[in-house]
């Protein structure tokens, strides 16, 4: 399974959330197989989001699309990411 890891911070978690949720329609376009958000304990605006998507480079488009950088803006993103695409080689023990 592909991912990709986002670290970002926004103006106001709240204000982002919408647009982040409706913008997975154009994610499971692009090949998104779904994500999970997390926030900073310290910093509720300081996101992390790591997705699955079907492959590396429906990823790499994804994260390049002109769509997603118009919806980050007006989502309040007010950090360049740090974007990372990884492979899953295993688990840990439960």
């Amino acid at each position: 399974m592909a991912n990709m890891l986002v670290h970002h911070k926004v103006e106001d978690y709240n204000k982002w959330k919408p647009f982040f949720d409706e913008h997975s329609s154009f994610r499971s376009q692009m090949g998104s197989k779904g994500g999970r958000v997390f926030r900073s304990i310290n910093d509720p605006n300081d996101l992390f989001i790591l997705f699955e998507w079907d492959s590396i480079e429906n990823a790499q488009k994804f994260g390049q699309s002109d769509n997603l950088k118009e919806t980050m803006k007006k989502a309040g993103v007010i950090t360049v990411p740090d974007v990372y695409f990884m492979d899953e080689v295993g688990t840990t023990e439960k």
